[in-house]
């Protein structure tokens, strides 16, 4: 009997519930396969309920059932609960999760008030970050709720709209751990409020003060934060060069910086912001900057700058040569929808920066094949190119893709010319995981096949407007 038990028992008996743990991590990604996993046996189905840390439910319904089946959630994503109420959230905050939920995602969610939000923040004490963007109906009353979170790391407030500088005070003043905030669109939320955040919250990382009706009042406070890496200011027009030229202080920690669309800022202006910005990685200078060739001078002395992204801006030949000048090594450069773009500029440039892994020259509608030529040759290390609209790029320059961008991963090609040849070439590049092939009318199935049978990581492509288009049985 004994020899006949042993023969009819599961192997997987045998192994310790850490070992399970590890086979479940690698089904993270595969929420079909972790539900096959439950079904297994009763002993499965136990096992991947207490593994189980990150929820994203459907309907807020289902909570009080799917509480009681995953008793250690850390991470809830709601996004896809437009409908969660106070009841919902008292639910989330009298569960088993009240001790372990780290993380929750509002952001879709509108039915909601204070004294919902006053429940889970009181009650699941340990929380360390809130999303509560396009919360348009929450003012002050919401914000003194949220401020009883005396944990909270990060906070989403993109869009509320209602909240003032008193609300951001009360967050600032209770919650002094916070590392990142976004205030993107909060348009009552002032310099004061901008300058109590600053003052009270001493560990900020990242800040997005996007679209605030702010001046460079606020800027002395945020500039001395010790640890400050990130700040977006995205269409702040109360910010010009004479106000930036008066800020005394740097930011010597800063690392990525965003001032798109801040139609008052020049060169001058940038200039003056991140001087002592020694460690300065990033930067974003979308729909305003003009590239000249001082603009590219003041950037010259930063040889830790890896990305910079000049999309929608007007291009001086001699800005863009200036470019190609700079001492570091760019691995990120986009000239998005830049009007003055050409082949003799580009090919300059991608020679000067072989080591580029994401280039998007999106609608630069005078690059031709000799561009396309250039950047295969030099930049064989790609693993993104976004040339959506580039129509006097010849069919093959898509195959010289093919041939020397081996690593891609991403490739826009939307709008252009190439054709099943081209295409036969790209599917060498067996690590694309997006393909972008919207009308492309000169390609047919015979190209989409080689796709289909080398790509075997593909996870988007994108077929849009093919009139052409017809799958074989």
């Amino acid at each position: 009997m004994e020899a006949k038990r042993k023969k009819n028992s599961n192997p997987f008996d045998f192994l310790s519930e850490e070992i399970i743990f590890n086979i479940l991590d690698h089904l993270n990604n595969d929420p079909f396969a972790r539900k096959s996993f439950s079904l297994t046996c009763r002993n499965f189905y136990s096992i991947e309920s207490r593994h189980r840390k990150i929820l994203k439910p459907l309907c807020a319904e289902t909570l009080s059932r799917t509480s009681a089946r995953y008793p250690f959630i850390t991470q809830l994503d709601l996004s896809l609960c437009p409908r969660a109420n106070d009841d919902a959230l008292s639910i989330v905050s009298s569960s088993s999760w009240k001790l372990t939920l780290r993380s929750i995602n509002l952001s879709r969610s509108r039915l909601f008030t204070k004294v919902g939000l006053s429940s889970l923040t009181v009650n699941c004490r340990f929380l360390t970050e809130i999303d509560l963007s396009n919360g348009t109906e929450m003012g002050d009353a919401a914000a003194a709720a949220i401020a009883e979170a005396k944990n909270l790391e990060r906070l989403w407030l993109a869009r509320c709209k209602l909240i003032t500088d008193l609300g951001i005070g009360r967050i600032a003043a209770c919650c002094r751990k916070l590392k990142l905030l976004c205030l993107k669109w909060c348009i009552r939320v002032t310099d004061l409020g901008v300058e109590l955040v600053a003052l009270k919250c001493q560990e900020i990382r990242t800040l997005d003060l996007s679209y605030l009706p702010i001046t460079e009042k606020c800027l002395p406070p945020v500039v001395k934060l010790q640890y400050l890496e990130d700040l977006v200011l995205e269409g702040c027009h109360g910010i010009d060069d004479d106000g930036l030229a008066s800020v005394e202080y740097s930011c010597k920690s800063l690392k990525a910086l965003n001032l798109s669309k801040c139609q008052n800022i020049s060169h001058v202006g940038l200039s003056s912001l991140i001087k002592g910005a020694d460690y300065l990685q990033q930067l974003i200078l979308a729909y305003s900057f003009w590239v000249s060739a001082d603009l590219s001078k003041c950037l010259h002395n930063f040889p830790m700058l890896q990305s910079i992204k000049f999309e929608d801006c007007p291009v001086a030949r001699s800005g863009i040569k200036a470019i190609g000048n700079w001492h570091g090594s760019l691995k990120e450069l986009s000239l998005s929808k830049c009007s003055g773009v050409t082949d003799e500029e580009l090919s300059f440039v991608v020679q000067s920066h072989k080591e580029l892994r994401k280039l998007d020259i999106t609608c630069c509608r005078k690059i031709t094949y000799a561009s396309i030529n250039s950047i295969t040759k030099t930049c064989t290390s790609l693993t993104s190119l976004r040339m959506e609209c580039c129509k006097l790029v010849s069919w093959e320059a898509f195959v010289l893709i093919g041939q020397q961008c081996q690593y891609l991963e991403e490739l826009d090609i939307t709008e252009n010319e190439v054709n099943d040849e081209g295409l036969k070439s790209i599917s060498r590049c067996s690590k694309l995981s997006s393909l972008k092939l919207g009308i492309c009318s000169n390609i047919t199935d015979e190209g989409l096949k080689h796709v289909g049978s080398t790509c075997s990581m593909l996870k988007e492509l994108d077929l849009y407007r093919f009139v052409t288009f017809h799958l074989s049985a």
